[in-house]
């Protein structure tokens, strides 16, 4: 079997290299496979910082029995979500249709026009609290495959029709006063009172909502402001922060903001940074930024696009052990590995952050980081034609090798407003 996630860019992909699974990588040679085979398609979808990617890695993928029967009966094909956000949402949406558990790793199977007929998210190897084990969702959804194809087309060919209608609805009017003040109130609905945040468990910081809410505060809307900075007062103060290193976890286990998954996401800290600044917030905005600068910079230039939530302490591998350590027992240890993919649209996230916060707080450091990230991907990540001024943007690289990935319309907003705010700010 030849290894052919060995050379991917992604270092998610890189990580199931030696699966004895016979992993491809996105892209339309696949599905022709699948086709001129006439079996279905398994479509996995994760990244680098996902700890429930890890376990069912371990536990199913690794697994080399069950990866003899999965080659014998599947094209499959592994998908970094933060390389290919497209496919990713176009799935997730799709996955909809058959759990509301939706998150990674998303497992789709798919018909091989590449339609889904059936989809969940990690799957135990033996049977767990009524959630069926991986090689029973495998012999249930080739069983389908097999003896009821044309209802299995039939159903996959209904789902995408229903999506591509949904993705073709023009959109309505912009929001008027009246529909923010409904929105502020709805929201105020889910605010939960006694921690801090939106809802139950899992919580996360939701970053996007509290800029929104921070931005109606500018506007006058002094109720917002006061959603946004009791969230933001109660994740300063909780297990969602690291305090040695100071950047945020993706999200927590339980609804009082304990029991974090470690993981650690460019985008989230960025826009994080962003929202400490606006309320003047300069010890939680100082911690953010040197995470940003000390952990997630890369010596190449840019920002890596996470950090794992797994690591190695004393020879054992665990989730959040190194985050347990005070920072003389961390320099003892090897830190989580970066996922040292250098994304355009989050990067553009975090020049904007650091210069804004630059701006505001007083830190000219963080403005001339800002810049120098600028300078990188304005020099580095647009491309054309020989002969041509370049004009296409790229997606992703590590170091000099390039993503076969489009640059999507978050590659290109979040680089504008990065570079606007750098503007704003030198």
């Amino acid at each position: 079997m030849s290894n052919r996630l060995a050379d991917a860019v992604s270092p998610y992909l890189r990580s199931h290299a030696d699966n004895p699974v016979d992993w491809q990588q996105w892209g339309a040679e696949p599905f022709a496979e699948a086709k001129r085979r006439q079996v279905p398609v398994l479509i996995s979808i994760g990244y680098s910082s996902c700890h429930w990617c890890h376990v069912m890695a371990r536990e199913s993928f690794s697994d080399p029995v069950l990866a003899e029967w999965l080659n014998a009966n599947f094209v499959s094909i592994k998908v970094d979500r933060e390389e290919y956000p497209d496919v990713d949402s176009t799935y997730m949406a799709s996955a909809g249709a058959f759990t509301q558990e939706l998150g990674w790793p998303l497992t789709i199977f798919a018909t091989p026009e590449g339609k889904t007929f059936f989809a969940g998210t990690y799957f135990p190897p033996t049977p767990v609290q009524g959630r069926a084990s991986f090689r029973q969702v495998l012999d249930a959804v080739l069983d389908a495959w097999r003896d009821r194809r044309t209802e299995v087309e039939s159903n996959a060919t209904q789902i995408a029709a229903a999506l591509t209608s949904q993705g073709r609805q023009r959109p309505g009017a912009l929001p008027t006063e009246p529909d923010f003040a409904a929105i502020i109130s709805e929201l105020a609905t889910y605010e939960d009172t006694e921690f801090g945040g939106f809802g139950g468990a899992p919580k996360f910081p939701v970053a996007t909502v509290l800029g929104f809410l921070l931005d109606r505060e500018a506007a006058g809307d002094a109720s917002a402001g006061s959603i946004a900075r009791r969230t933001l007062t109660a994740m300063a103060s909780s297990e969602l922060r690291d305090p040695v290193e100071g950047g945020f976890f993706r999200y927590a286990v339980r609804r009082d903001w304990t029991e974090p998954h470690y993981e650690r996401m460019l985008y989230d800290n960025a826009l994080l940074l962003t929202a400490y600044a606006r309320i003047d917030r300069t010890d939680i905005a100082e911690g953010i930024a040197s995470f940003l600068l000390g952990v997630l910079r890369l010596p190449t230039g840019g920002f890596a696009s996470a950090q794992d939530s797994e690591s190695t302490v004393d020879g054992v591998r665990v989730e959040g052990g190194y985050y347990a350590l005070d920072a003389e027992q961390r320099a003892a240890q090897t830190p989580p590995a970066l996922d040292d993919k250098v994304l355009t649209g989050w990067n553009g996230l975090a020049i904007e952050a650091l210069a804004f916060a630059g701006e505001r707080l007083g830190r000219a450091d963080w403005i001339e980081a800002a810049r120098e990230t600028a300078d990188y991907l304005t020099e580095e990540y647009f491309v054309g034609e020989p002969g041509e001024a370049p004009s296409t943007l790229i997606r992703a690289r590590i170091g000099h090798r390039v993503s076969d990935a489009r640059a999507t319309l978050e590659d290109y907003g979040m680089l504008a407003g990065g570079l606007l705010q750098v503007a704003l700010a030198t």
